[in-house]
């Protein structure tokens, strides 16, 4: 048996109708969220370099694997953007024919009436009989069948009737039904077009800044920064801002909501660029302030404690405000200090922040309430060997200033033995053992956590969301219906009206509408209005046919 080689324009002519279809841009869609779960699930390259190299060396045997799949780099990898690219071919492929098709039905008239239309889904008739008057004249009913049928968003056009001496009415309404399910896939389009350039052009950092300190922004500026792929640091427009104040206010009175939080604001002077005027901004919760292009959000704030450190030589090694992290509604909040400088050897003091600190019985100090109104400074201290860079602040790994590595360091022991631990409030200085120097707990500063973000196409996603949502409305409340009436004469003075209906998918709807139709014609003739339709609408005679626009 000889096999017939396939031709191959026709496998092309296939493989392009099962890529075009809509069942495929569902599937296409779907396996595009399931891709993007790694993105939140694995620590990303650009976004997040250091916890990425923690990954790495936590996992050697799967870190290189996952890295060789693109799992660190998810939404740049090759099968990431094969699968958005076919998303985006196959709606284009799917939509481009359907806009097409749709925009002649809007420009055509309704169809003509079936040769039978008692084959079609919803069919009813009637037989009027005027009782010894003259027979109605079918004009005249479809007069009033048009006029009806217009009130309720119909285009209408005549219809020969396909019978000897019948005439006939062809309806139509509902192509909204498929305007809206159009704009919806345009704008799904859209909104695919937006997503992949905000991933090339936008971009988004934290950043800490005490109170009177500046912020600039500039990548070293940022603790945290995640660049669009072609954004670089001569993208950053050069806008800057002072925080003047923060103000936070916590719930006092509510006993079973006390130390709630209950507004937060701050003060900013911003500059947006090196030669514009300085402006006063306030920045709130869900507020933001926008300067440059850029969006500024208050997402966090806490404390920092200004902490000054003498080293065992007498000189001042270290002053300065360190943000604390907080750990709980209390604001107990947890920080390290580090002290490269210290000489004869390398300090690092690590401790928590108690805004107002009380002694349990029990848990020894503990915060009882988020505002600073008896703060204390508890610090343990560690010291390194002379000459040597113990804290690894020189060996080029990105370490966090939050996480202390006391692999290589020596924590300090009181006279008893027992690990050195002070607690200090404002303006105290305990003396370090061993020599190693003095802390002073100078004051406490607040700080806010500002997410700044640039995205230039964030109103294109915010216009092609709302077109979504407004396309989706009609596709799902309207239905497409046509609807077809004849009338004849029958034997004598009796007319024959028949009147039938297609839906396009299911409609319950329709036999009730059809029904409702043939009603009114019945009830229109039935009470001689006809006649008087005919002198209030005006014959349909030299009708041109002319299409109304569907609301």
């Amino acid at each position: 048996m000889t096999r017939v080689p396939l031709p191959v324009p026709g496998v092309l002519r296939w493989g392009w109708r099962q890529l075009t279809s809509m069942r495929t841009a569902l599937l296409l869609l779907m396996l595009l969220a399931v891709a993007a779960v790694p993105g939140s699930v694995f620590p990303q390259r650009r976004s997040d370099p250091a916890r990425l190299a923690d990954f790495l060396a936590e996992h050697p045997s799967a870190g290189p694997v996952l890295d060789r799949l693109g799992f660190f780099d998810v939404y740049a990898s090759p099968w990431f953007s094969a699968i958005y690219l076919l998303l985006f071919v196959s709606l284009v492929g799917c939509l481009v024919p359907r806009t097409r098709r749709h925009l002649r039905e809007v420009r055509a008239a309704p169809p003509r009436l079936p040769r039978r239309p008692d084959r079609l889904p919803v069919y009813r008739t009637v037989t009027l009989d005027p009782g010894g008057a003259p027979p109605a004249d079918p004009d005249a009913v479809l007069a009033v069948a048009r006029a009806d049928l217009r009130r309720r968003r119909y285009r209408t056009r005549p219809d020969p009737g396909g019978l000897a001496a019948a005439r006939g009415l062809a309806a139509e309404r509902g192509l909204l039904a498929e305007t809206g399910n159009l704009v919806f896939h345009l704008s799904l389009l859209a909104m695919l077009v937006s997503v992949a350039a905000s991933s090339l052009v936008a971009w988004a950092g934290q950043a800490l800044v005490v109170v009177g300190d500046g912020f600039a922004n500039t990548l070293p500026m940022y603790d945290s920064f995640r660049p669009g792929t072609r954004v670089d640091a001569a993208d950053l427009r050069p806008f800057s801002l002072t925080l003047d104040d923060l103000q936070v206010r916590f719930e006092e009175n509510l006993p079973s909501q006390l130390g709630a939080p209950r507004e937060f604001r701050a003060d900013l002077t911003v500059r947006d660029g090196p030669e514009a005027n300085p402006r006063r901004e306030r920045l709130e919760v869900n507020h933001p302030v926008s300067v440059a292009g850029a969006r500024i959000f208050l997402v966090g704030n806490g404390y920092a404690p200004v902490i000054t450190v003498r080293d065992g030589e007498g000189g001042v090694a270290h002053s300065g405000a360190v943000p604390f992290l907080p750990m709980d509604g209390q604001y107990t909040s947890r920080g390290v200090v580090k002290v490269p400088d210290a000489r004869p050897r390398q300090v690092a003091l690590t401790g928590f922040l108690l805004p107002t600190a009380v002694l349990d019985p029990d848990r020894g100090p503990v915060s009882v309430f988020p505002e600073a109104r008896s703060p204390r400074l508890v610090l343990t201290a560690f010291a390194g060997d002379p000459g040597q860079d113990d804290l690894g602040l020189d060996d080029g790994v990105a370490r966090s200033v939050y996480v202390l590595d006391d692999s290589r360091l020596t924590r300090l022991l009181g006279a008893d033995g027992e690990p050195a631990r002070m607690q200090l409030a404002p303006g105290q200085t305990a003396t370090l053992p061993d020599g190693a120097g003095t802390v002073t707990f100078d004051g406490l500063r607040r700080y806010a956590v500002l997410d700044i973000r640039s995205d230039p196409t964030r109103s294109a996603v915010l216009v092609s969301a709302l077109a979504m949502f407004a396309g989706l409305l009609p596709s799902l409340f309207v239905r497409r219906r046509r609807i077809w009436i004849r009338v004849a004469p029958g034997q004598g003075s009796r007319t024959v009206v028949e009147v039938a209906g297609l839906a396009r998918g299911e409609d319950v709807g329709l036999p009730r509408e059809v029904t409702r139709v043939l009603d009114v014609v019945s009830a229109a003739v039935s009470a001689g209005a006809a006649g008087d339709a005919t002198g209030r609408a005006g014959a349909p005679t030299g009708d041109s046919g002319s299409v109304p626009r569907e609301g």
